[in-house]
């Protein structure tokens, strides 16, 4: 591995401030969701990769006095890079490689809470996605990513299930409308 400082592009004997303001930027510049459909996005996530073990490297022996502290972006402590990996896993939809990797994480953070309730929501089970969104909510209540995600959840009726969304039993969908027309001239008509 690269010089952590060299990488971090940051001079040795940084501080702790130092060294957290200068990830939040880089963790920031080089998130999946600004490569999306574009060329750079391996490139972009090798960055990042990288960029997590330096900060982990740099952090190791801080993140035990620390470890209920939050960044603001992602909780980044001692896991920052395994829930980088998990954020990673979500964008791709792969739901049980994030799943796994969640499960393989001993601390229960506000950013564990919180990457949970997403594979739930990504799951379709609304209850559970907003149950771990509001703990994570109420871990780090200045988080605004946590914050936002959670009042578009309750926003939209998250506790909704997707039958529901897509208009099963509501009467909207055409397949029902289509079914209710076919019962009512069946009824009147002995010829179907």
């Amino acid at each position: 591995m690269r010089d952590p400082y060299e990488v971090l592009g940051l001079n040795r004997g940084a501080s702790q401030d130092e060294i957290k303001q200068r990830y939040r930027e880089l963790a920031k510049k080089y998130h999946p969701d600004k490569y999306q459909n574009n060329p750079l996005a391996d490139l972009a996530e090798e960055k990042l990769r990288e960029i997590n073990e330096a900060y982990d490297t740099l952090t190791k022996g801080f993140n035990s006095q620390n470890s209920q502290g939050s960044s603001g972006y992602g909780n980044a402590g001692y896991n920052s890079s395994a829930f980088a990996n998990i954020r990673m896993a979500l964008d791709r939809n792969d739901l049980r490689e994030a799943e796994s990797l969640l499960n393989s994480i001993g601390e229960r953070s506000a950013e564990w809470y919180f990457l949970m309730g997403m594979l739930f929501y990504k799951k379709g089970w609304f209850d559970q996605a907003i149950t771990n969104i509001q703990t994570a909510v109420s871990m780090d209540p200045n988080n605004m990513e946590y914050r936002n995600v959670l009042n578009q959840l309750v926003g939209m009726g998250g506790f909704k299930s997707r039958a529901g969304q897509a208009g099963y039993g509501s009467g909207d969908s055409d397949c029902c409308r289509m079914m209710m027309c076919y019962c009512c001239i069946d009824s009147m008509c002995d010829c179907i």
